[in-house]
């Protein structure tokens, strides 16, 4: 292998298996035995710890960290995969902290696997192939979501939270540790337990994040109606369409049931 060229204002340690087609932007530093592949392409100021392994077809954007014994871009774990180039995309600001792995999409999907940017991405979590997962999130330790899952913006899951392919995790929301979502998890609810419950909303969250004391009180409302009123889910929706035309907040939460597939926890 001929030598990697080194992007100004970064670097590759000699120890580092870089593959000359690999694309990397200014600022790129890539640590001690990590390997990048052919069809790799990594933005300016992101770092790659050692033991690294970045492959596949994968773009990965600005000032990312990703550390030590990460595997970015690796094949699906679905045995109908067969070669196809399928792809991996990361945004911009995330932080991949040990032993993180994403596999990429296959051609029964998307044929790609999405993370946002600005994400905080603990030790140990797996993002399985065709995962969309959008922007702020916090996935704590050892979280991991099978193929297919959506995670919106800004939710939060906590440590040993086990998502089942196909789930959609509305955003503002947030689970226990240990929590096993089997089905969708609304927008700003908080759940826990295997399988998981419903136990109010992220009012916290939403308070640190600049939602209004009305936006608040707005989503408490909407939570009460879904699932403290006894009502049928399609009786909620009728009756959360109308507080959404008060309280724009509720919106996200009409929407999101109505593209719901597996089910709510509730």
């Amino acid at each position: 292998m001929s030598e990697p060229y080194a992007a100004p204002g970064g670097s590759i340690h000699p120890t580092a298996l870089v593959d000359p087609a690999a694309q990397l932007a200014a600022g790129v530093t890539v640590g001690a035995y990590s390997i990048v592949g052919p069809h790799v392409q990594v933005g300016a100021g992101t770092t790659i710890g050692p033991h690294v392994v970045l492959t596949g077809h994968t773009r990965i954007g600005r000032d990312n960290r990703i550390f030590q014994f990460s595997s970015i871009g690796e094949q699906p774990q679905d045995k109908k995969y067969a070669g196809e180039p399928t792809r991996v995309e990361i945004g911009d600001g995330n932080t991949f902290r040990e032993y993180c792995t994403i596999n990429s999409g296959t051609v029964q999907d998307a044929g790609v696997t999405r993370v946002g940017s600005h994400n905080w991405v603990m030790a140990y979590v797996h993002i399985a192939h065709d995962c969309q997962v959008g922007s702020h999130t916090i996935f704590a330790n050892c979280t991991n979501l099978a193929g297919h899952v959506h995670i919106d913006d800004w939710a939060i899951l906590g440590g040993y939270t086990g998502v089942h392919q196909f789930c959609k995790v509305g955003a503002h929301c947030m689970t226990a540790v240990g929590t096993v979502l089997l089905q969708d998890l609304p927008p700003y609810v908080l759940a826990g337990g295997n399988t998981a419950q419903a136990h109010g909303i992220n009012s916290e969250g939403l308070k640190r994040r600049g939602f209004s004391a009305e936006a608040i009180a707005g989503i408490k409302r909407a939570y009460k109606t879904l699932y403290r009123k006894g009502l049928t889910l399609e009786q909620a929706k009728v009756e959360l369409a109308e507080q959404a035309a008060a309280v724009a907040e509720v919106q996200p939460l009409v929407e999101f049931l109505a593209r719901s597939t597996r089910g709510i926890v509730r």
